[in-house]
């Protein structure tokens, strides 16, 4: 990997990881469906000035949003709509910190899709590794600032569910219509879009929000949303998607700092544990294992 490629890396890393600081700013007062309707809405908004930059003739014609508007709103639910709304609604209870490192547990609900959907054997080390970030996610749940019958609980769920709607969105595009990454983002964030307006009238705004929070929606938009899947896609052309989901590991640790900066959030030991065993698991079930302990693992059985 290139130093140009890591830095994208850990740029891209931060960005996400800020994500659930701006969501957590913002969730309360906008509340999830209003705040989720502007960060799409300004993804869409972005992504569309992007094209136009790259001075695409048509922007909207050669999307082919009519032609391919199924695949479009599939992937803009399953992607963004319904997984962004989740995490908006456990950012309203739960910590930046312990939000970033829950979206981690995506590969590891990828692989469980994956045994289910196209009947893959799950080998030794993808069991360990499940094993151990289901240990991570009740570390997590079990901090002290947490009690059983907390709206906390149902806020991790939430967030679970949403890494495992992102799990499904991945195996839905292996099989889904090949077009190019610039275009699945804008198509599916302009679905997005269309999907979450209806419901800004069923959960409308709570409070008008300052300056701060609003610049933070703004950021979450156009920095977190739009210009991440921009470097995220760039990132997956110069060193290939295994190596992109490299990234995956980094954004808890940017995650829990910047809600520690930002937020004054509490580093606690329990947040560390679960996040150790969280990010350990995902490497067990994706393969990014050392090589001296990849190879006393046992192979396929």
């Amino acid at each position: 990997m290139s130093l140009k490629s890591l830095i994208q890396l850990f740029a891209l890393a931060a960005i996400w990881g800020a994500s659930f600081l701006f969501m957590r700013m913002a969730a309360t007062s906008l509340g999830p469906a209003v705040l989720i309707e502007f960060r799409v809405g300004f993804a869409a908004l972005t992504l569309f000035l992007v094209a136009l930059y790259i001075k695409r003739q048509s922007v909207f014609k050669s999307l082919a949003f009519k032609a391919h508007r199924k695949h479009f709103f599939i992937i803009g639910a399953l992607n963004s709509a319904l997984p962004f709304l989740l995490f908006a609604y456990a950012a309203q209870t739960i910590s930046a910190s312990t939000l970033s490192i829950l979206n981690s547990t995506t590969p590891i609900w990828a692989a469980v899709v994956g045994v289910i959907w196209a009947k893959t054997k799950p080998t030794k080390s993808m069991i360990c590794g499940l094993v151990l970030g289901l240990i991570g996610v009740v570390l997590l749940v079990g901090q002290d600032n947490f009690s059983p019958d907390s709206d906390s609980l149902i806020a991790i769920i939430a967030a679970l569910c949403a890494s495992l709607s992102y799990a499904i969105a991945s195996h839905y595009t292996k099989h889904a219509p090949k077009l190019t990454p610039f275009n699945n983002a804008h198509g599916s964030m302009w679905a997005a879009s269309i999907l979450v307006l209806p419901l800004v009238f069923v959960m409308p705004i709570r409070e008008v929000p300052t300056t701060h929070v609003m610049l933070g929606v703004v950021a979450l938009g156009v920095i977190c949303t739009g210009i991440a899947y921009i470097l995220f896609f760039n990132l997956i052309e110069e060193i290939g998607p295994t190596s992109a989901l490299t990234v995956t590991f980094l954004i808890p640790l940017f995650g829990i700092f910047w809600g520690h900066l930002v937020l004054d959030e509490q580093i606690g030991s329990n947040t560390l544990l679960g996040a150790l065993c969280v990010i350990s698991g995902t490497m067990l079930v994706t393969g990014f294992l050392p090589k001296k302990l990849a190879l006393r693992l046992p192979k396929n059985t």
